[in-house]
Order: structure tokens, then C-alpha cells, then sequence
């Protein structure tokens, strides 16, 4: 008689896609990976600035680009990407364009976006006395 394979168990864990906020082109961003070695778990952060935005619905992307010991790094990410824990808006920049791909020639200073001012509610006047 042949023996049956035993099917081990694993632990299936729900992955949800994170509630990701509104980006925009020229914004920087720290998107937190979730990367799997073996059993182990850890998040990893990855911080660079959105060049492009690409996509509508599942199949909607936004491209990450950092650089690292003077070299460029992209990444794509999906929207609705399992291992993504969260995405973190640290600044918005005043760009004109959708697509900023002029940034891959620049380096150093000619490569920084200029911040675009969040709204931020009137100072109250002070009284004359």
C-alpha cells in the first residue's frame, strides 16, 4: 500500500493592501515593505521621491526613486500590493509636471524640488490694548 503524503499546516496570514494616501508627482515618501526571510519577518523602509504615477484601478502604480551612495535606485510599486504596511507622505513638492523623468540627469542641488505649503490655519491677530 503506497503511503498518503502528510499535508503540513501553514500559517496563512490575511495579507490586506494598506490604506495608502493620496501621492502626487515630487512628493517624498517612505514606503514600509514587509520582506519575508524564511520564517522571519521584518519591515523595511524605503525612502525616495514619486516621479511617476501610472495606472487606474488593480493595476495602478507609483514609482519611487532614491539615491544611495550616488546611485540611483527606482522601484514600482502596485497600490493594492500585499506587502506594503503603510506609506508615510513626508513632504509634497511644487512640481509642473505628471512625469519626472528630468531628474535622473540631476544630481545634488539642481535635483531638489522646491516644498509646496500645506495649509495651515490663520494665526489669531493680537489685541491692541
Amino acid at each position: 500500500m503506497a503511503k498518503k503524503k502528510e499535508k503540513t499546516k501553514e500559517k496563512k496570514r490575511e495579507l490586506k493592501p494598506a490604506d495608502i494616501p493620496p501621492l502626487g508627482p515630487g512628493d517624498i515618501v517612505a514606503v514600509h515593505l514587509l520582506i519575508i526571510e524564511g520564517e522571519k519577518e521584518r519591515t523595511q523602509t524605503f525612502q525616495g521621491t514619486v516621479i511617476k504615477l501610472r495606472g487606474a484601478g488593480d493595476s495602478k502604480t507609483f514609482t519611487v526613486r532614491k539615491v544611495s551612495r550616488g546611485i540611483g535606485i527606482e522601484r514600482i510599486f502596485p497600490f493594492k500590493s500585499p506587502s506594503i504596511t503603510g506609506v508615510e507622505v513626508k513632504r509634497h513638492s511644487k512640481v509642473r509636471r505628471s512625469k519626472l523623468y528630468y531628474l535622473r540627469s540631476r544630481k545634488g542641488r539642481s535635483a531638489q524640488l522646491k516644498e509646496k505649503r500645506v495649509e495651515r490655519k490663520p494665526r489669531p491677530k493680537p489685541e491692541k490694548t
